[in-house]
């Protein structure tokens, strides 16, 4: 028996630590204008995992509900993005994976929010592109 991956992850400042189990759900590569403003980057990248395999090990996640049922997890000291979270996917819980020690561990799956690319952004001819959110 093979034992679960476990990676660690957290913010520029380190005052916040997470660990994740597990492979996640899925891995995205996002290019929708709510990641751009929330982070100040042209995309995101992120992993997908079932919420009982996420653990906050240190430091407190801050949240902030853009929308009904949309909240975005973040360090209250730096400000870093970490996770997200939407009440219409109970059960999941994303990563940021560009905070992970590694952030190679998970690479994107696909490409969502295609139709919201910014023109000088290539995308990557590997991987399917969805116009919107893409299934999973």
């Amino acid at each position: 028996m093979t034992a679960e991956r476990i990676a660690g992850g957290g913010c520029r400042c380190g005052a916040v630590r997470y660990r994740v189990t597990g492979e996640p759900a899925a891995t995205s590569h996002c290019h929708c204008s709510d990641c751009r403003r929330m982070t100040g980057a042209p995309t995101l990248a992120w992993a997908i995992f079932p919420e009982d395999k996420v653990e906050i090990v240190a430091g407190v996640l801050a949240a902030h509900e853009t929308s009904p049922g949309v909240e975005w997890g973040f360090c209250a000291r730096c400000g870093s993005t970490l996770t997200y979270r939407r009440a219409s996917r109970p059960g999941l819980f994303d990563v940021t994976t560009a905070t992970l020690d590694d952030p190679e561990l998970f690479p994107p799956q696909k490409e969502i929010w295609t139709g919201e690319r910014l023109s000088w952004i290539r995308s990557n001819p590997e991987v399917p592109h969805f116009p919107r959110t893409g299934a999973g």
